[in-house]
This record gives C-alpha cells, structure tokens and sequence, in this order.
C-alpha cells in the first residue's frame, strides 16, 4: 500500500473526533450506564458504544482499507500498513460523574510507526494535533513541553488501573516516592489528557502501568513531537503493548528513570 498524505488522514482524523465529541457532549449531563466491564470501577456507556461508531464509520467511509483496533470492540484488521488506534471517550468514569476531564483519542500508524496524533479534550475543548516530523498543536498554537531541569522542581501526573493486583501496588509505593520528591502528583484519570499535558508544558512528567495500547496511541506522537521523551520505566523503547508507559518534558527524564530503576531493583 502505497503511504497517504499524512494532512488528509489528519482531517479525517479532527473530523471524526469532532463529531464523536458532539454526541459525548450531548450527553454528558445524563450518562447512560450500558454495562460494568471487569469491574465496578472499569465502566462503559452507551455514548462509548455511540462514539466508536462514529469515528469508525468515519474511517471505513475515507479509508476502506484500513485496520482499526478501538476499545470497544473487535479489531478490523484488513492486513492494511495503516492502523487507526482508537479510544472513543477515554475518561468514562470522569464522564460518569461530570468531572471535567475525558477525551477521544486516534492514533494513525503506518507500518507500526505513528504518523498522526488527535486527542480531543473535553468539556473545555482543546484539540491537540500532531503529524510526524511537523510538531504538536493545540487550538493551532504550536505547543512545546517545559523546561523544568530537575524532579524537585516538577509537578508529576499519573494515573491506576483497575485491577488492584501487583502493578497497582507497585504505583502506589511510586505515588508516594515522588509525592515526597516533587512539587506534587496529581491523577486525573484520562492518560490521553496527562500525555497532552506533558506536551505543553502544564506538567513535567507522567507514568502509569497496566495502559491499553488505545490510551497512549495518539498522545506519545503529540508528546514525542512537543520535544518530550516517551520510554519504558526502565528507558527501554516504549511501544502502544508496553504495559507500562514514561513520558517527560526530556530534561528529567534520565532522573526519573533513575528513581524507577532504583525502585525495581
């Protein structure tokens, strides 16, 4: 297959989530339950369902051929070279409960490699945008991560999953590491939205085990593109099936690695 202007998958990427997000909005002040996944916490509403389709739709109409893994349903595979990774309302519990901070998330790669990046954040819009090799946007501002130098001098963000296993128990000890190391940690409950938010700059750092390949999809291109740096806790090369994720402004990075090291060992 031959590769595609990475503009013209950009604009059916805006528009999909665009429209996603009108029905997200739509019904963000009367949620409606559909079903409880893997736990009582782990939650998935009819407007999931509703956003995926659309975006979906979206694709399948501009790019028959393409693979499509989203979180809701079975993935599309159509042994295409592009793959559209897709979280349709990432946040749901926030959205639950009216807590300003969810989003959608489509990450476009080719050949296993990110070319395009939306993250559309809700309910005070912003829509971060990035094409590889040609920097992140946010409301066509071009944004840049921060220059904070050291961990002291940082604010962290960080997020727990839903299985209340080891790895919960590991970020609980780190939580409370770098609480003690930093300026402060806070945990939002959107990766997609943390990720965007080491790119501009508003935090200096985030890491979170146990993600799904559709919550960091779209954000570490955003992020990679911002000047930040995206790896594993340990340093090594990160991809969307690590299940453990760091992203930093770049500057602190090997320090944080350092601390997660020195955790692990």
């Amino acid at each position: 297959m031959y590769p595609i202007k990475n503009e013209e998958i950009l604009e059916v990427a805006v528009e999909a989530s665009l429209a996603a997000s009108d029905i997200i909005m739509e019904a963000a002040h009367n949620p409606l339950i559909k079903k409880v996944k893997k736990s009582d916490s782990d939650l998935v509403t009819q407007t999931d369902l509703e956003s995926e389709k659309i975006i979906k739709n979206f694709i399948i109409k501009n790019f028959p051929g393409h693979s499509i893994l989203a979180e809701e349903s079975d993935q599309k595979d159509n042994n295409s070279d592009y793959l559209w990774v897709i979280d349709p309302l990432d946040g749901t519990t926030n959205f639950v409960h009216g807590y300003p901070s969810f989003s959608v998330s489509i990450g476009i790669y080719y050949k296993k490699n990110p070319v395009v990046g939306v993250v559309l954040e809700m309910p005070h819009v912003k829509l971060y945008t990035a094409i590889v090799n040609n920097g992140s946007w946010c409301e066509g501002n071009k944004i840049q991560s921060s220059k904070t130098e050291n961990i002291k001098d940082s604010l962290l963000v960080t997020g727990f999953g839903y299985q209340h296993g080891d790895l919960w128990g590991k970020n609980m000890d780190l939580f409370k590491i770098f609480t003690d190391k930093c300026h402060g940690v806070r945990r939002l409950g959107s990766a997609s939205i943390d990720i965007c938010h080491v790119a501009t700059g508003q935090v200096d750092g985030f890491w979170e085990y146990d993600l799904s390949p559709w919550d960091s999809a779209a954000g570490i291109l955003i992020a990679k593109e911002a000047g930040c740096i995206v790896s594993q806790l340990n340093g090594m090369e990160y991809n969307i099936f690590n299940n453990n994720i760091l992203v930093t402004n770049g500057i602190i990075h090997k320090e944080m690695v350092k601390e997660f090291i020195n955790y692990l060992n």
